[in-house]
């Protein structure tokens, strides 16, 4: 069964280099949630890093899956892993029961 997980990412570079990738990065996000693994995302504000909900089968491949987003892959960015085990969501979130 898959589990929720939370890729938090935190910028390391000025934001004006991670505009330069935000295409591929949107790009990367579109096919990720075509695939039918990333299910939300979205910049945390202030704007120094986001978070992508990821619906995978273990940690290993939610890691992997996040390792190949471009801001990491380019270095302007690293990412901490959550998983998450939803308890209670509310009407319109029921993607997230798994």
């Amino acid at each position: 069964m898959a589990s929720i997980f939370i890729a938090s990412l935190t910028y390391t570079v000025p934001i004006e280099q991670i505009d330069t990738l935000l295409g591929a990065h949107l790009d990367w996000l579109k096919a990720g949630h075509a695939s039918g693994h990333f299910m939300a995302w979205g910049p945390k504000e202030p704007r120094d890093g986001g978070l992508i909900f990821i619906r995978a089968e273990s940690r290993e491949e939610a890691e992997r899956l996040a390792a190949s987003d471009p801001f990491i892959t380019k270095g302007v960015a690293n990412s901490q892993m959550i998983e998450w085990t939803p308890r209670f969501v509310g009407p319109g979130l029921e993607a997230f029961n798994g």
